[in-house]
């Protein structure tokens, strides 16, 4: 795939403008790291993007957004795939992998609003928007009197309903905002301790078929190590779990040096109960300790309402 009669590494991406922006970023990567390689997208449209009129937990979860990409690289259609990882199920199908994933953007998530600059500072029975049953449990466990909107599209669509004055403020991932030019727009960034974050959000991830070894070769170059151990520890989290697109889930590891400290919760979608809890281990155990925090969630009981909430 080197040299300037070869073919080219095929991305396969989402076509919103984010995933656009996201695949265009690693591509331009690749070709700084790999003289002569030619790189080119291959935009597909999936089933997460072309349904905008029922939630992501009614159609299936956020792995629509990924299915069709999978089925690409199966196919030979493409090389490589890239995904915001926090959409990405945390098994993957036989035969691929995360091959290589960027430095982590700003986790958090973020609050825009003209009316408050604070989730605190809200109106009483203010219209929030938000696409994420984490984001809502953990939003009404500290404001059960906001009424909450379903808020789906890419993101200018749902920068729009906030401006018509459709809602009173609403949630989105603060990386994503970052990257589409409109830090600008955000009211407040929400603490972890308050609103803990999606599984790997902000993280960036490539993901290929695992014979393809002069794909990986290739990606090496790219692997943010700090980032994988974060995202490792907070995917086998979520893998122990074994939750449903209905389940509020959310994690977020920090290191520091060979330290790694890992927070966890799981919630009832209404807010109702939060599970929490945190574990410090060394950062060679990250998946050891994904898995103790999901077991300890678990006997807690975190178990029964994950149960009810996959039969539901």
């Amino acid at each position: 795939m080197t040299g300037p009669t070869a073919a080219p590494l095929r991305i396969a991406t989402r076509k919103s403008p984010l995933a656009l922006w996201q695949a265009e970023h690693v591509a331009t990567l690749l070709r700084e790291a790999h003289a002569d390689l030619l790189v080119e997208l291959v935009p597909i449209s999936t089933k997460g993007d072309r349904i905008q009129d029922r939630s992501l937990a009614a159609i299936g979860g956020k792995g629509l957004f990924i299915k069709e990409l999978e089925v690409a690289l199966e196919e030979g259609r493409a090389d490589l795939a890239v995904h915001s990882m926090k959409d990405v199920p945390s098994a993957l199908p036989p035969g691929f992998q995360i091959a290589a994933v960027l430095p982590r953007a700003d986790p958090r998530d973020a609050l825009l609003s003209a009316k408050a600059a604070s989730i605190r500072e809200l109106p009483t029975g203010a219209h929030v928007g938000t696409s994420s049953l984490r984001r809502q449990a953990q939003l009404l466990a500290s404001r059960p009197d906001l009424k909450i909107s379903a808020l789906r599209g890419n993101v200018d669509t749902r920068l729009r309903r906030l401006d018509d004055g459709d809602l009173d403020a609403i949630l989105l991932a603060c990386a994503g905002l970052i990257r589409m030019g409109w830090e600008s727009r955000i009211t407040a960034r929400l603490d972890p301790a308050a609103c803990l974050p999606a599984v790997s959000q902000g993280i960036i991830g490539i993901e290929c078929r695992e014979a393809a070894t002069d794909v990986h070769a290739l990606l090496e170059v790219l692997n943010h190590p700090s980032t994988r151990v974060a995202m490792d520890a907070e995917r086998a989290f979520a893998l122990r779990l074994d939750g449903s697109c209905q389940s509020p889930i959310a994690a977020h590891a920090l290191l520091d040096g060979e330290t790694l400290k890992l927070d966890g919760l799981v919630a009832e979608p209404d807010g109702s109960r939060l599970f929490r809890d945190t574990v410090t281990g060394r950062s060679g155990d990250a998946q050891a300790l994904g898995e103790s925090l999901a077991d300890r969630l678990l006997t807690a009981g975190a178990g029964p309402l994950l149960e009810r909430l996959r039969t539901a």
